[in-house]
């Protein structure tokens, strides 16, 4: 399968990625303080509005077991998604099965790509058996565990619009901004029917700002000029609220 971004997936990451919720005017803002000292991502440089979609299909149990570890706030915990960046299903964009979770402060991702075809790419269980490299495959050996002990199925669809910085004096600073946020109740990682569909957070994005090591003393200055508050936000916990599968649960 073609890799439509054109250079090798990263399969594994480990930093801190730290949240804003910004409404728009204070985004534009922001994001213009941001360019004295930081770049467009070069994949964000092909797209003619210089962002890009990102699609994710979560994973869960029947009790929504994922969703109430993060709410708690508990420091380890993990989840599965499916993740591509196209909106159908198209054979030249990579769609990788991924472990995401929180270890302490770290946050990690481990993720594995998937060869795909369009018959089976809404049958997520059929598509995770294609998974392109298996021997010794952490993800998808937990991922397999995680199916039949847990009885792990997909139940939310969230995608948005990201445009991606890095820095300019340090690669491993970046930060991304993410907006027209949206859930969608369903098991298809390309559904035809939205009826499902809502719109989230409508009038703010989410800033993420994932690092190694530190944040840059020009960072801590623009956080204090804006008065920026870091947050507890996880777009799944969102639309399943959104989409009331919480409250069902709960009633």
């Amino acid at each position: 399968m073609a890799n439509s971004t054109n250079k090798p997936i990263k399969e594994n990451f480990l930093r801190y990625e730290f949240k804003y919720i910004l409404r728009d005017e204070l985004k534009d803002a922001v994001e213009t303080e941001l360019c004295h000292f930081m770049q467009l991502d070069p994949f964000v440089e092909r797209f003619e509005d210089k962002k890009y979609l990102v699609r994710s299909l979560y994973f869960d149990d029947p009790v929504y077991s994922f969703y109430y570890e993060k709410t708690d706030g508990l420091m380890h915990r993990q989840k599965f998604r499916i993740r591509t960046y196209s909106v159908q299903h198209d054979e030249n964009i990579p769609i990788m099965l991924e472990l995401k979770g929180r270890y302490n402060n770290f946050v990690y991702k481990n993720r594995t790509e998937i060869s795909h075809d369009e018959k089976i790419a809404n049958d997520v269980f059929k598509l995770t058996e294609n998974i392109i490299k298996k021997d010794n495959n952490n993800v998808l050996n937990q991922f397999i565990y995680d199916r039949y002990r847990k009885k792990i199925a997909p139940v939310m669809l969230i995608d948005y619009q990201r445009r991606a910085y890095q820095s300019k004096y340090d690669y491993e600073f970046r930060i991304t901004f993410d907006g027209e946020l949206y859930g969608t109740q369903t098991r298809q990682l390309f559904p035809k029917d939205d009826v499902n569909k809502r719109k989230l957070i409508d009038g703010f994005t989410i800033m993420e700002v994932k690092f190694r090591k530190h944040v840059p003393p020009w960072f801590h200055r623009i956080m204090i000029k804006y008065q920026l508050t870091r947050v507890s936000i996880s777009k799944y916990c969102t639309g399943m609220e959104a989409t009331n599968l919480i409250k069902h649960l709960e009633d």
